[in-house]
């Protein structure tokens, strides 16, 4: 898929960081864009900038939690009503959230909520519009994992459980599709996404769409934290978004964004053994920009 014009894309999470850059990057080539959020303002925020920088793009958008099958039969049915279409070219599922770092600490309403997102939204995401994408004559289905989809740490003195092994399974899912739409649709394409540090507010929409229960204290150091995540990565929305769409372009199946994800791609391929209880992966991690 050489170029986006006229094509209609779909995009979860589309209201801040890549899911945003996204929709704007597609508007901008031409692409007509649905997108989903569970913030409404913030989509709205998306809707308007997309549409200031584009001209003669449908940019639609979307209340959907993607975690809730029945909430994502709703939006595509939306999508269809509102593009007048019975096809998709593009599907970024994108969507995700922090949370449920510890499976023994933490609440399991923390961790299931944050693999629901992360594993089941891409999973209700697929399920939903591979039919759509197969009905076009040229799709391309994109699934964000992680640099934590094949290093499941955020170094030893933390744990990170739900979202690694959402991740993971994203991973897993992806390279599953490949030789199945070899086999079976063969004109739809598909990419594993997996970024490192990049700059997006996901640790502040973690909080806000309900991975943690905090109180008044917790919350403002969060937001501290979000910021500092946000404000210190070596790569922006925008960058990442940018790399995602010349990967599509060039239907590379394994998009990796930032040296972070590439150093500790060859690390963990090098020496697995090592990669857990030791400093030196995370402290490759923090090199190459990585972790806060």
């Amino acid at each position: 898929m050489e170029s986006f014009a006229d094509k209609i894309a779909v995009v979860t999470g589309g209201g801040s960081g890549m899911g945003r850059e996204l929709v704007r990057q597609l508007a901008a080539d031409g692409c007509h864009v649905a997108t989903c959020d569970l913030s409404t303002d913030n989509l709205e925020e998306t809707r308007e900038m997309a549409s200031a920088e584009s001209s003669g793009v449908r940019v639609t958008t979307h209340r959907c939690d993607v975690a809730d099958e029945d909430s994502m039969l709703a939006f595509r049915d939306e999508v269809c009503a509102e593009h007048d279409t019975n096809f998709v070219n593009l599907v970024f599922n994108n969507a995700g959230i922090s949370g449920g770092g510890s499976f023994i600490n933490d609440s399991r309403a923390s961790w299931d909520r944050c693999f629901d997102v992360c594993w089941g939204g891409v999973y209700n995401g697929t399920r939903t519009f591979m039919p759509l994408l197969i009905a076009s004559s040229e799709g391309h289905l994109i699934n964000t994992a992680s640099v934590n989809g094949f290093w499941a740490s955020l170094g030893p003195d933390r744990p990170h459980t739900a979202y690694s092994a959402a991740k993971f399974a994203v991973k897993g899912f992806t390279e599953g599709l490949l030789n199945d739409v070899q086999l079976n649709a063969p004109h739809v394409g598909v990419s594993v996404v997996m970024p490192g540090h990049i700059g997006t507010s996901i640790v502040e929409n973690s909080v806000t769409h309900g991975a943690d229960e905090l109180d008044a204290e917790s919350a403002e150091m969060m937001n501290a934290l979000s910021s500092m995540f946000r404000d210190n990565a070596p790569v922006s929305a925008a960058q990442a978004a940018t790399v995602i769409l010349d990967g599509v372009r060039s239907n590379t199946w394994r998009i990796l964004i930032g040296d972070d994800t590439q150093a500790l791609d060859e690390a963990v391929r090098a020496d697995p053994e090592s990669a857990y209880g030791d400093m030196a992966f995370l402290e490759l991690f923090r090199a190459a920009g990585g972790g806060i």
